[in-house]
Parts: structure tokens; C-alpha cells; sequence
């Protein structure tokens, strides 16, 4: 953790690539680093490659290398993927898969970034063999609220471009149903006692499904969710994210160690609350998400280094994780990524005050 000065935001307009390129080689994604160097003793986890995949497929236009990049991540997911279709998450360098096939949170990244290959994949054979592998993992079901939700923006993803797909709109009902607001509390509407990981992921999901789905009381439900987080996670202007070991009612504020795909997640159930409504409170939202990578957050730190490209791995009370490590790096591109496509907007939204905790 770095104790140097704070960083003042700086005018990042895109994402880079050159850390993920660095910290890939022709099997996958190194999972950790120290500083910028990949720790290859840590190997490879799907979880990370799958969403190396799901940034690059979003890219409107990737060059050549970023393609060949794709095209190595998506061999690693169907290395990792059984006949049954669950997934492997570790392998190491020793290229020996470390663990047995199942369908924990690297099962819905794996779908989500296939969901995403299959509707916005740079070639053809990319999005037709992304599309097989999503039908056979889709076929299952995790008993965990978080592995649905995220295999279930693939599903989205898939809807976008293929509505009549039936094996995406049964994904997406299903997980869509797995929200259970808490009885008996109605001062906190969140669907748990208390705020996780990837928090509003549960929140995108239920947006995804309205709208998808065309059910706009769910839609409305999901739009609910997502206001009550970004209120609840917005103070003096900026995001105080749900730190590691997540949030309740009475814990104190802020709490560390804030990590990226917190970040990342907001920013993108704001993008697509965005991209349904239109409203510009949801462009406000992706603009915090940014704007806490880029020092505007809890200690004045920036998460990003300008010299490598790299995201670093959380935000504490006095400074920063210096290591650069995939989820990260990859949470900053994804950040960013949304700051490009909306970047009119966001510059309009940003001048308008937004709603936060006391």
C-alpha cells in the first residue's frame, strides 16, 4: 500500500490496453502482480479471463492484436469447460487445472463474457463458437445470487441481438426471480442484509430483465435498487464505496479497502440504466464510477498509472494498493469504456448536483 501524496485526477479519454497485453501470454490472463510484473506463480483463473474477453468484445473497433487477444481468451474458456458445461477456474503455469469443474462466480463470468463474444465478437467464428459454449453453460443453474447474476448479462447481451433466444430469456427470468428483499425492514430495500460485492450487479440484472423481458415493473424495481445504492454509496460528491467484508446499517463510514470492481459494477448498471431511460442521473452515476478510479473517492488516491496502463488493486484509509493485478486493470477498462461511449453526456450530467447519504 502507498503512503505518497494524493493524486489529482487526470484526463484519461480511453482505456489502454498495454497492462492486460502485459499481463497476458498465449494461454491466458495472469490473475495478480507485483507493482506492474505478472506473478506467474499465481497462474490463470477463468475469472479474469472471461472478462479480459468481455472488454475486448465491447471495443467498437479492435486492431489486429487486440483481436489475436480475444482469440486466446476465448480458447482458454473452452479449455476450461466441461462436458457438462461447467467451468474449471484455476490453472496454473504449470498449464494442470487446480481445482474440479463448477458453478461459482467463474460459471457467470464465464457466461457473461461468452454472452458477450456471441453478440459483439470481432468475427464471426469468435460470436458462433461463443454462442455454443453459452448454451451448454447456460443449461445449468448456480445456488449462488451473484454466479446467476452475472451469467445473466450474458443472457442480456444475447437478447439484445437474438430476442427470441430461449435458453438467454429463461437465464435471465431465472435470475431475475432470485431477488428477495429482506422482510421485515423497510428502510433497507436491498434484496440482502447487507451490501456484498459487485453490488449492483443485483440491480443491473433486474433492469436487464424489465426491459428485455418487456416487464416494467421489474424494470422500475431495478431502477429503484440502483438509486437506493448509488444514494447510499454517494457522499460529498463522490463514491465511498462498499469496502471488503461488505456493509450494513450501522457500520462505520467510509470503510477500506474499496476495491475496483466495485467501481465497475456501478459503472456499469449506470450505463445501462442510461441506455434504457435516458436519464441523466444514471450518466452522473457512470461519471462517479470513473470519477473514483481517477482520485475522486474517500482518500484522494488515484487507482490508475498512467506509465503502464494498469489499474491498482484498492483504495485504503491513506493510500493505495500498488499491484496491478487483471481484475483491476480490467475493472478500469471497463470503467472507462463507458466513459467513451457516453462521453457528451456524462460531461452534461456532471455539472448537475446529485442526491446523496447524509
Amino acid at each position: 500500500m502507498s503512503a505518497v501524496r494524493p493524486l489529482k485526477p487526470r484526463a484519461v479519454t480511453a482505456p489502454s490496453f498495454a497492462h492486460l497485453r502485459r499481463l497476458s501470454d498465449d494461454t491466458g490472463l495472469f490473475e495478480h502482480a507485483r507493482g506492474a510484473l505478472p506473478r506467474r506463480e499465481h497462474g490463470y483463473c477463468l475469472d479474469d479471463v472471461a472478462r479480459g474477453l468481455l472488454v475486448i468484445c465491447r471495443e467498437p473497433e479492435p486492431d489486429a492484436a487486440l483481436v489475436a487477444l480475444a482469440e486466446t481468451y476465448l480458447a482458454f474458456v473452452a479449455h476450461a469447460q466441461s462436458p457438462e458445461g461447467a467451468f474449471h477456474n484455476r490453472l496454473g503455469y504449470d498449464r494442470l487445472w487446480h481445482d474440479e469443474p463448477g458453478v461459482g462466480d467463474w460459471w457467470g463470468r464465464a457466461l457473461w463474457g461468452l454472452g458477450t463474444a456471441a453478440a459483439r465478437g470481432p468475427t464471426s467464428w469468435i460470436r458462433e463458437s461463443a454462442l455454443t459454449m453459452f448454451e451448454s453453460g447456460a443449461a445449468l443453474r448456480s445456488p449462488w445470487v451473484r454466479s446467476t447474476a452475472f451469467a445473466a448479462l450474458g443472457a442480456a447481451e444475447i437478447l439484445a441481438v437474438m430476442p427470441g433466444h430461449d435458453i438467454a430469456a429463461k437465464l435471465l427470468a431465472d435470475a431475475a426471480d432470485l431477488d428477495k428483499a429482506p422482510s421485515g425492514n423497510l428502510s433497507w430495500p436491498w434484496p440482502e442484509e447487507r451490501l456484498d460485492y459487485a453490488n449492483a450487479v443485483l440491480a443491473e440484472v433486474q433492469i436487464a430483465a424489465g426491459h428485455l423481458l418487456h416487464d416494467e415493473q421489474r424494470l422500475d424495481h431495478g431502477l429503484a435498487l440502483l438509486g437506493w445504492l448509488l444514494t447510499q454509496e454517494t457522499v460529498d460528491g463522490h463514491l465511498s464505496l462498499t469496502p471488503v467484508g461488505g456493509n450494513g446499517h450501522s457500520d462505520p463510514q467510509p470503510g477500506f479497502d474499496q476495491q475496483p470492481i466495485e467501481a465497475a459494477a456501478m459503472a456499469d448498471a449506470c450505463a445501462r440504466a442510461y441506455a434504457v431511460t435516458g436519464d441523466e442521473r444514471w450518466a452522473a452515476g457512470v461519471s462517479l464510477a470513473v470519477g473514483w478510479f481517477l482520485g475522486e473517492n474517500d482518500s484522494g488516491f488515484a487507482l490508475t498509472d498512467e506509465h503502464t496502463g494498469g489499474g491498482c488493486d484498492g483504495l485504503e484509509r491513506n493510500g493505495r494498493n500498488e499491484n496491478q493485478g487483471a481484475e483491476s486493470t480490467l475493472a478500469l477498462i471497463a470503467a472507462l469504456q463507458h466513459r467513451r461511449r457516453f462521453a457528451k453526456q456524462l460531461a452534461s450530467a456532471s455539472r448537475r448536483p446529485l442526491k446523496t447519504r447524509d
